[in-house]
């Protein structure tokens, strides 16, 4: 009922867009999205993530008109979710090593979602890859962040098999700490280290950067004990 008398629809996987069920449940939604006449599709993917393929072809091959939208590590992953609890503690432990990610701010992948849902065909048929306007390593960005709050916040990177058996620890599930620990050792290798100019050419300005967002984030409290 949702998606009757839709035009056009954006698509996101709420666990990891990479889990083994993506391809098939993004599928089956697209198949039914396009039988009930929505011609245009959205789907939020990871950059770099070979895992998440399945599911950009499943919706490809949907009949829909199609526009995939992959996304960089997003910069509120510091302030929202599971890392949030570490740095307000002061240490971040996570497998990113030295690796240098250009970290993009979700309300830029907000903005880009409905340029595209409201652009006419003008990006059908278009892989976007969304990045900040910077790299920078795990390390840099919570310096930055640290600076942001006035506090210290230290970043300690680990192998990701360790991280794994943390998050085991923690009480995640074995399925789920297997994809991630397989996604972490394949995006933490370098290859999203570089920037792309997709938020520009969407939006006709350039994305925002980290350090403001680090500064927001800060003064609205998010890294409190």
């Amino acid at each position: 009922r949702t998606l009757r008398d839709a035009d056009a629809a954006y698509l996101m996987y709420p666990s990891d867009i990479g889990s083994p069920a993506a391809a098939e449940d993004i599928g089956a939604l697209a198949r039914e999205a396009v039988g009930l006449g929505v011609r245009r599709l959205v789907l939020l993917s990871a950059r770099g993530e070979d895992q998440a393929l399945p599911a950009e072809e499943a919706l490809k091959s949907s009949g829909a008109d199609w526009t995939i939208v992959r996304a960089a590590w997003f910069s509120q992953n510091f302030s929202e979710g599971p890392l949030v609890e570490g740095m307000v503690h002061g240490e971040l432990v996570f497998p990113a090593g030295e690796v240098e990610e250009p970290f993009v701010d979700v309300r830029d992948i907000a903005d880009v979602v409905v340029a595209v849902l409201t652009a006419g065909d003008r990006h059908v048929g278009r892989t976007l890859e969304l990045t900040g306007p910077r790299l920078l390593s795990w390390h840099a960005a919570v310096a930055e962040i640290s600076e942001a709050t006035g506090s210290t916040i230290m970043y300690t990177p680990v192998p990701v098999p360790a991280y794994g058996e943390a998050l085991t620890g923690f009480g995640v599930p074995p399925e789920e700490v297997d994809l991630l620990t397989e996604v972490f050792e394949a995006l933490m290798d370098g290859r999203n280290a570089h920037v792309t100019d997709d938020v520009r050419a969407v939006l006709g300005r350039e994305p925002r950067d980290f350090g403001d967002f680090a500064r927001e984030a800060a003064a609205a409290g998010v890294w409190k004990a």
